[in-house]
């Protein structure tokens, strides 16, 4: 089993950045891919960013040039840094990982991130 906790959520003005983390535990040899997803209020939950044990990325496209994805493999975390931020970026958002052995999805509890204009 992995558990996932996320962290760095928070209240950010308009244009700011914001770093969210993500610590993975248990079985983590197991992980593949990781990823970032965020679900805002009445709206299903969509991909943000994904990364490969090997450091491969891709985004959504309104994540583009703004966020980044990063990982250590050596400390089981994933992060992502937000940069000039918007109020369409106001979400709760989701940490990801899936298994090698056969894709199965693990979920982090969350962490709320609020872009106020």
């Amino acid at each position: 089993q992995v558990e996932l906790v996320e962290s760095g959520g928070g209240l950010v003005q308009v244009g700011g950045s914001l770093r969210l983390s993500c610590v993975a535990s248990g079985t983590t040899w197991r992980i593949g891919a990781m990823r970032w997803y965020r679900q805002a209020p009445g709206k299903q939950r969509e991909l943000v960013a994904a990364i490969t044990r090997n450091g491969y990325t891709n985004y959504a496209d309104s994540a583009k040039g703004r966020f980044t994805i990063s990982r250590d493999n050596a400390k089981n975390t994933v992060d992502l840094q937000m940069n000039s931020m918007k109020p369409e970026d106001t979400a709760d958002y989701y940490c990801n990982a899936v298994s090698l052995l056969n894709g199965e999805d693990y979920w982090g509890q969350g962490t709320q991130v609020t872009v106020s204009s």
